[in-house]
């Protein structure tokens, strides 16, 4: 970890939890919380809107020239359903929600998803599709998957990360001691 404060990022399918996980998280450390669909809307860093698929098409040129400056900080917690666009020099950990695909489903049903987005969600979730994603873009030992059925595993996985987070600042002290002898 080059930076005194690393970069995390928090994905999964939609409706895993990584809102709510990344801004629980970012709050424990006092960390910055980039929800990268609310930048997409708000700076305009899409081409437009997606009728089929109900949503925003990130361009993702776009969206990796807006968070430059801020990733070089670090201290960032983000959040975002993909990850394979991102430049894998900007995370020091990568977390992978996932969701029951029964809870999943009721969760995406609550958000007044239409069917054919709550079903190609959940087949994504069954698929793996974001964990083979975060595999295959990042170094598997930064890649670590989690459960978030309920709030139990919400509480687990934020103290969990939160430790993580304190554990790499500290061995990057360490290692910067040792360097400086």
């Amino acid at each position: 970890m080059s930076r005194s404060r690393p970069n995390i990022l928090i994905t999964g399918t939609p409706g895993t939890g990584k809102t709510t996980t990344a801004e629980l998280v970012a709050q424990e450390l006092g960390f910055r919380h980039i929800n990268v669909g609310e930048w997409v809307r708000e700076k305009g860093l899409h081409s437009g809107w997606n009728q089929e698929f109900e949503c925003y098409d990130l361009d993702e040129d776009k969206v990796v020239d807006a968070m430059e400056d801020v990733m070089g900080d670090g201290g960032n917690i983000v959040d975002h359903h993909g990850c394979d666009f991102f430049p894998e020099r900007w995370f020091d950990l990568v977390v992978v929600l996932q969701a029951n695909n029964t809870e999943l489903y009721d969760r995406l049903q609550k958000r007044g998803y239409s069917q054919k987005k709550v079903n190609e969600n959940v087949q994504c979730e069954i698929m793996m599709v974001v964990m083979e994603e975060a595999s295959e873009s990042y170094r598997p030992e930064i890649v670590k998957p989690l459960p978030n059925d309920n709030t139990d595993d919400l509480e687990r996985n934020v103290a969990t990360i939160a430790g993580w987070v304190r554990g790499m600042i500290a061995g990057a002290a360490a290692q910067q001691q040792q360097q400086q002898r």
